[in-house]
């Protein structure tokens, strides 16, 4: 079957979005990890040789100075949608496949501005203006990374179809129409977006995408099933695939005026609990519930101030009312007076308060307990770790979500409370070669601390390549303390994870000692150096 004509797409990418997102600028040496491996590094960092996907240690070891920051999924994509809700505003469907990673099609915004280049500079000056608007914008990347359309953190490209145009955004440029497939040959075939499939094929001889375009269709099917003939089409200009556009959301945003401005919390939240309950009215009327509330309100000088607020599962009245009530009591009390001219001080009022849902997803119900009862004890424990966030931030309660790795602290990740977790394969439960074996600690730091292993002579306790320890475990002294006696121990446990790759390659041991205080440990030599991974009860 023939494929259809690609359609002319417009693809922004920010490359280094989960940096962008987490608040740090580009000449700040920062690197964005997740599971101990660098996911994103900031211009300043990959400058001193940082670069996914490296470990921490490799990361900082490159660059002094390196400041490190934990992903947070929940936090990009909210500071993605404004990103978003601009590019909806030339008028077409917006598909966004992760934050930091959008795209539209081009056929009516460029016939509207005069050309695809033309629109592509409307989109890169609302882009940097909205940059600018929130401290995205920082110090100019240096000349190498210079593009035309292409600023301190994000790209633009327009091309046939959204894989050819990602990798123009990736170039901050426009590939004529027709043209996909010369502009694509030169790249490398890593970036065909199949690990498994790129290594095949770099071992078969095919290092470019345009040496895999060169391979004959029947053979690249025969050979490597629907998705290798899938990609091969890709990287032949050939991406028939549609954008799978989010639907634009309705205006179900509801607002009250205030006459006269309310100067005490109780008044404008008793006036709030209606609106409340009208905007959860109106979208269970759509089938729908709201995953990200912003609540706005503009004060009787004219200021405005706005906050969004997440939850995970449906909002309620109740639940809308008391975020309502607790943010009006920070604003109130932050702000709610100012001197006025004629030396006396006044009061500053609320004059309006709009709630507007700023994500929607389907409304997919609610379980209830036995006889119908609702879980109110999981209610009452929401609003308290919400109370507790709106004092001291989302960062403030954070719940766990097991995940696959080899190491414990491998295999937690933490989220902020109410943020959606990934809905992802559960990787937790997939093999994973040189896994501690069971029982796992019960206790795990945040930062490994140093531990020494000695002999039953006073020298240090090595492990060879094979796994074979150079000594019996005899003391062991954790965290500076003294050393301890070791009455039973176990292991090692050799791993050598991506022994193919000498750059990010780590070989380490582990090992459990039982001390003659009964203190049990969790011990792994990295690079030398015995660490405490985790205790046990």
């Amino acid at each position: 079957m023939r494929d259809p004509t690609p359609a002319r797409t417009l693809v922004l990418w920010c490359p280094d979005w989960p940096v962008s997102a987490a608040g740090h600028r580009p000449e700040e040496a920062v690197a964005v990890v997740a599971n101990g491996k660098v996911v994103a590094a900031s211009v300043a960092a990959r400058r001193a040789g940082v670069h996914p996907p490296q470990r921490r240690r490799q990361a900082e070891s490159c660059c002094a100075g390196l400041a490190i920051v934990p992903r947070d999924p929940g936090a990009e994509a909210r500071a993605f949608e404004p990103v978003v809700v601009a590019l909806e505003g030339f008028g077409a469907l917006v598909a966004v496949r992760r934050p930091g990673w959008a795209a539209l099609a081009t056929r009516g915004p460029a016939r509207y501005f005069g050309g695809e280049e033309s629109f592509a500079v409307e989109v890169a000056g609302a882009v940097e203006a909205l940059g600018e608007r929130l401290g995205l914008a920082g110090a100019s990347p240096p000349a190498v990374e210079r593009a035309t359309l292409a600023g301190d953190w994000w790209r633009i490209g327009i091309a046939d179809g959204p894989f050819t145009a990602t990798m123009a955004a990736q170039r901050g440029c426009i590939v004529p129409r027709d043209e996909a497939r010369a502009f694509l040959a030169p790249f490398d075939i890593e970036r065909i977006g199949s690990g498994e499939l790129a290594d095949l094929l770099r071992r078969l001889g095919v290092t470019t995408l345009g040496g895999f375009a060169a391979l004959d269709e029947t053979d690249v099917l025969a050979r490597f099933g629907p998705d290798g003939a899938r990609l091969h089409r890709l990287v032949r200009g050939l991406d028939g695939r549609s954008l799978a556009v989010r639907p634009r959301p309705r205006d179900l945003a509801v607002e009250t005026l205030l006459e006269p401005p309310a100067t005490d919390v109780d008044t404008a939240a008793f006036l709030a609990k209606s609106l409340a309950e009208k905007l959860c009215v109106r979208l269970a009327g759509e089938a729908l519930a709201c995953s990200l509330l912003e609540i706005e309100v503009e004060t009787s000088t004219g200021d405005r101030l706005a906050r969004r607020w997440v939850h995970d599962g449906a909002w309620t009245p109740v639940l809308v009312a008391e975020r309502l009530r607790w943010q009006l009591e920070a604003w109130l009390t932050g702000a709610g007076r100012r001197d006025a001219s004629d030396g006396t001080t006044e009061r500053i009022g609320i004059a309006r308060v709009r709630l507007s849902p700023a994500e929607v997803v389907p409304d997919t119900g609610r379980q209830l307990e036995l006889w119908g009862r609702p879980r109110t004890d999981d209610d009452r424990v929401a609003r308290v770790f919400a109370r507790v966030q709106g004092l001291l931030g989302p960062e403030a309660v954070v719940r766990p979500l097991l995940v696959g790795g080899r190491g414990p602290a491998e295999r937690v990740r933490l989220f902020p409370f109410g943020d959606p977790l990934p809905t992802g394969p559960a990787d937790a439960a997939q093999p994973w070669p040189g896994q501690l074996p069971c029982p796992n600690p019960t206790v795990v730091p945040q930062e490994p601390y140093p531990a020494e292993v000695l002999d039953s002579d006073g020298r240090h306790v090595g492990v060879d390549g094979r796994g074979t320890p150079s000594g019996v475990p005899a003391r062991v002294a954790v965290g500076g303390q003294p050393a301890s006696d070791v009455v039973a121990w176990a292991g090692p446990w050799p791993v050598d994870e991506q022994w193919w790759d000498t750059a990010v390659r780590r070989r380490r041991a582990r090992l459990q000692v039982v001390t003659v205080g009964g203190e049990a440990y969790l011990l792994a030599l990295d690079r030398g150096r015995w660490v405490v991974e985790g205790s046990y009860d």
